[in-house]
């Protein structure tokens, strides 16, 4: 007989209830086991973050990340200082390069990201200046020295038995550019530098290179040399038909105030030397060249061609125009029109470190920001650049 008709014949209880009840008692008890596992390793979890914080911290490392961070720390670095004048990120930046050996002026001002700085010197190589055809060089002095020899070395013809005479031997010419400290002043409010969207290294290379570019042009044409660079048109002029190193050639237009006919512009051409012609370019500001753009030649053509394709300059009897709008107007006596090979005849010497100060204070709620450069420029080739006169003689 067996447990069940045991218990049917002594009265016992036969009902499922008790076997379901132990069931459910055995799978609460094990659950709550398994969340107290869980909840242990959770604890230990977090015990540890948490020492690992502290050390962090302590030990000044940088936050953990779980993706490379991608970012120039420069440019980090940059961005913090304009925005609230954060320098530790600066201080401790090392930039490549000789010059940009070290981030920290010893005025307080600080270099800028060198995308920045090629911003602004893409802005200022394509704006109408000089500097779009002149000869541009970095240095890391005080000034530049130019070295031209400008004479002719003596020769002759010599017998097979006849002696040979001495000959004359070339000059040296040096010329020394200085670099004079070019500047600007932008602003910006402090609410605009908190706003995380604005994109401030942006605003500020346009900023620095609209003020750069249009001083730059003005000194390159007719800066006086007193800190600033010496324009072309601050030289000593003289008659080309009696024309000596050290002073510009011209050529007049024998009419007070006016071209004429397209002659003199034919003379100009050629009163170039020949090799410095293949490289010239025509430079004159914008009314200028509205009054030069209808001359014809004696067959009725005009004399001036714009550009074939986007981007290319008008041409002048084949030769390309510069608009320089510093240039002088057509006046009497005015050198309105040049003409030259200019990366031959001007240099312009700059240091590559372009620096910024950050000033919250003197312009409250503004912020300063003085941008310095230095710059040079003068005349290297007093052979390479030739002007039209418009005068008499």
């Amino acid at each position: 007989m067996n447990e069940t008709e045991m218990q049917s014949r002594t009265g016992g209880d036969v009902s499922p209830v008790r076997d379901v009840t132990r069931a459910v008692e055995g799978f609460t008890q094990d659950l709550k086991s398994f969340q107290d596992e869980i909840q242990n390793r959770i604890q230990k979890q977090e015990e540890k973050m948490s020492k690992l914080d502290r050390k962090t911290f302590q030990a000044g490392r940088p936050a953990l990340s779980m993706a490379a961070d991608h970012s120039a720390p420069h440019e980090k670095a940059f961005d913090a200082y304009l925005r609230s004048g954060d320098e530790d990120g600066l201080r401790g930046l090392e930039l490549e390069g000789k010059a940009l050996n070290t981030a920290v002026a010893g005025d307080g001002g600080y270099l800028v990201d060198p995308q920045t700085a090629g911003q602004i010197q893409n802005v200022l190589s394509s704006t109408a200046s000089i500097r779009a055809v002149a000869n541009v060089v970095n240095v890391e002095a005080t000034s530049f020295d130019v070295l031209v020899d400008h004479s002719e070395v003596g020769h002759g013809w010599a017998t097979e038995a006849g002696n040979i005479a001495e000959s004359a031997t070339p000059t040296i010419d040096r010329i020394t550019i200085p670099m004079n400290e070019l500047s600007a002043l932008p602003k910006a409010s402090q609410r605009l530098l908190d706003d995380s969207a604005f994109d401030i290294e942006g605003w500020l290379a346009k900023r620095i290179a609209d003020k750069f570019s249009r001083a730059e042009a003005a000194s390159f044409v007719n800066g006086d040399g007193i800190d600033k660079p010496t324009g072309f048109l601050s030289h000593a002029t003289i008659d080309n038909d009696v024309w000596a190193w050290g002073s510009l050639g011209y050529v007049p237009t024998e009419q007070p105030g006016d071209i004429g006919d397209a002659a003199r512009l034919v003379d100009l051409v050629y009163a170039l030397g020949a090799q410095y012609r293949a490289n010239a370019t025509f430079v004159m500001n914008s009314k200028t060249a509205g009054t030069l753009r209808k001359m014809k030649d004696v067959d009725g053509r005009f004399l001036w061609s714009d550009g074939l394709a986007a981007a290319e300059p008008a041409r002048l009897l084949g030769y390309p125009v510069l608009i320089a709008e510093d240039m002088p107007d057509i006046a009497d006596g005015a050198m309105a029109v040049a003409f030259g090979d200019f990366e031959a005849g001007y240099t312009i010497a700059e240091r590559p470190d372009l620096r910024v100060l950050r000033d919250p204070f003197s312009a409250k709620p503004h912020v300063l920001f003085y941008a310095t450069k230095r710059v040079g420029g003068d005349v290297s080739d007093f052979a390479a650049i030739k002007l039209l006169k418009f005068s008499l003689a």
